[in-house]
């Protein structure tokens, strides 16, 4: 069944899941070019090549959501937060096996209840979406 020209409403909340999906992607990469040392570790003065594959994955992603969102379409929604909770299940652990965690309860407080829980809130009603019948 070809889901492109299937639109869907997007109820408020799962608005609020979005900007929630959304916002890292693109405030990430900022304070990566703005401060080197956010990627590049506390001795680094310029920007890593890390720095700059993190920006070109986050953004791509982010600019992905936004089409996504345009076009209300379940299908690209659906896999956008797949996508993003795949990452999300690898950065968060990261940040705690390489220290990079101030304060490692709020950062698994953040991934748990920001990330990863709306995440699976917003596959399971796309899921219903993409699967009713028209």
């Amino acid at each position: 069944m070809n889901q492109l020209p299937k639109k869907f409403f997007i109820p408020w909340w799962l608005y609020v899941i979005l900007f929630m999906e959304i916002w890292p992607m693109f405030v990430g990469p900022y304070l990566a070019l703005t401060n080197p040392t956010f990627l590049g570790g506390p001795d680094a003065s310029n920007l890593v090549v890390g720095s700059l594959i993190y920006l070109a994955r986050n953004f791509a992603v982010g600019f992905a959501f936004l089409i996504a969102i345009y076009l209300k379409n379940a299908s690209m929604l659906f896999i956008l937060i797949f996508i993003r909770l795949f990452t999300d299940l690898i950065d968060g652990p990261a940040f705690l096996a390489f220290g990079m965690a101030a304060n490692e309860t709020r950062l698994i407080a953040i991934f748990v209840l920001g990330y990863y829980i709306p995440a699976v809130f917003a596959m399971r009603y796309l899921w219903k979406q993409m699967t009713q019948k028209a």
